[in-house]
C-alpha cells in the first residue's frame, strides 16, 4: 500500500483547493528515508481519516514545481489549510513529533 498522489497538474484541486487539510509528503523514489516515513504516514491517514488527506509529490516530475514551494530536501512534508502551506518539516521524524506538529489542525 501506498499513499496517494498527486502531481503538478492536480495540485491545485487536490491539496490548494480541498476541504481539509492536506499534508503532502514531497519524496522521491531514490530516497531512502522516505521510504521509512511511509508506513508512518500510512498509519496517520488511517487515524486521520476524514480530517486530514495525506498524500505524496514525487520532486523529480517537475522541479520547478518543487523549487517554486521551496522544497530543498526529502522528504519535506508541508500541511496545506485553506490553500496555505501552514507547517513544514524536512526529513525523516518520529511519529509522536509529526503528531505533536500537525494534530491541532485535525
Amino acid at each position: 500500500m501506498s499513499l496517494p498522489h498527486v502531481t503538478t497538474e492536480t495540485f491545485e484541486q487536490e491539496v490548494l483547493q480541498s476541504p481539509v487539510p492536506v499534508l503532502v509528503e514531497f519524496t522521491a523514489e531514490w530516497c531512502a528515508p522516505c521510504r521509512q516515513l511511509e508506513p508512518i504516514l500510512l498509519e496517520l491517514a488511517q487515524e486521520w481519516l476524514g480530517r486530514i488527506k495525506i498524500v505524496a509529490y514525487d520532486v523529480d516530475q517537475d522541479p520547478k514545481f518543487v523549487l517554486k514551494n521551496r522544497i530543498f530536501g526529502v522528504p519535506t512534508l508541508v500541511l496545506y489549510v485553506n490553500g496555505q502551506a501552514k507547517e513544514r518539516i524536512t526529513g525523516l521524524r518520529p511519529k509522536g513529533h509529526l503528531v505533536k506538529k500537525f494534530e491541532r489542525y485535525l
